[in-house]
């Protein structure tokens, strides 16, 4: 099983740029273990085989799938969503009316729609022009999170005043299901872009980039492939949102530290 699991480190790390630790194969094979039951497959070497086999490809997908963190929550690290808020209101405030906003790893979209809300809140009126584009390399997670149904238990996080204006009951539903409102999903697009594979197939210039604790399981040249195209894409004075576990150090880049887990492109001169 080891040779098994080097063998899938390799393919995680060329095809998504995810660096599985060495000694990690229990956990991987506990995550892989539904496309096991799914190809009615024995063991680890099986799977292997099964990816290295014609045909084997569009298996890629969900093995990239299974072996992604898709941990969230509605305005996890709520201090961004504060400095996004002053910001947007700065610069509308200036005159801006069009904002354009990205959530680079949006997993289920409690970060895409906790964006969303935090726009409009600070925008008003003057949101009609505001978009969040929200990927991931996931299509079960971006298809959730287009569907926008949550749990009334996920939306604890959510103040009371917000939840009643952004989110309704779900019609007929015994459970305690909530949807997000057509006014607020209106301003969200999704799509699929592998944070692996440069350049990405996005046009600037961007407003604000959220990229939060995501690049602490690339190794450093996807890292730095990240950051080179988020300076490309962010307008002069635009953000730039990493985990508050991460930062830039021994990367090349011109963003400058603004707050912590927080970066600037520079305003031009």
């Amino acid at each position: 099983m080891r040779r098994s699991y080097e063998v899938l480190r390799e393919i995680a790390l060329r095809e998504a740029g995810i660096s599985l630790a060495p000694g990690r194969e229990a956990m991987v094979v506990a995550r892989l273990g539904a496309r096991l039951r799914a190809l009615a497959l024995p063991s680890l070497d099986a799977y292997v085989a099964h990816l290295r086999a014609p045909g084997g490809r569009d298996e890629l997908v969900h093995f990239v799938e299974a072996i992604s963190i898709h941990h969230t929550a509605f305005f996890r690290e709520e201090a961004h969503f504060t400095e996004l808020a002053e910001a947007l209101a700065s610069w509308a405030g200036k005159g801006r009316r069009s904002f354009r906003i990205w959530s680079a790893a949006c997993s289920s979209g409690e970060e895409p729609y906790s964006i969303a809300i935090t726009a409009r809140e600070a925008l008003g009126e003057r949101s009609s022009d505001m978009k969040v584009l929200a990927t991931d390399i996931s299509l079960q997670v971006l298809d959730r999170a287009a569907r926008g149904v949550y749990a009334g238990s996920r939306l604890k996080a959510v103040p009371e005043p917000l939840r009643r204006r952004y989110f309704e009951a779900c019609p007929g539903s015994r459970d305690d299901l909530f949807t997000v409102s057509e006014s607020l999903r209106k301003h969200l697009v999704f799509r699929r872009v592998n944070l692996a594979q440069t350049p990405f197939p996005l046009r600037g210039p961007l407003d604000a980039v959220f990229c939060r604790n995501v690049m602490i399981y690339f190794d450093r040249s996807v890292r730095q492939g990240i950051v080179s195209e988020v300076e490309r894409l962010l307008r002069p004075g635009g953000l730039f949102f990493v985990g508050h576990t991460e930062n830039l150090n021994g990367l090349e880049t011109t963003l400058l530290r603004r707050a912590p887990s927080v970066y600037q492109r520079a305003e031009a001169a």
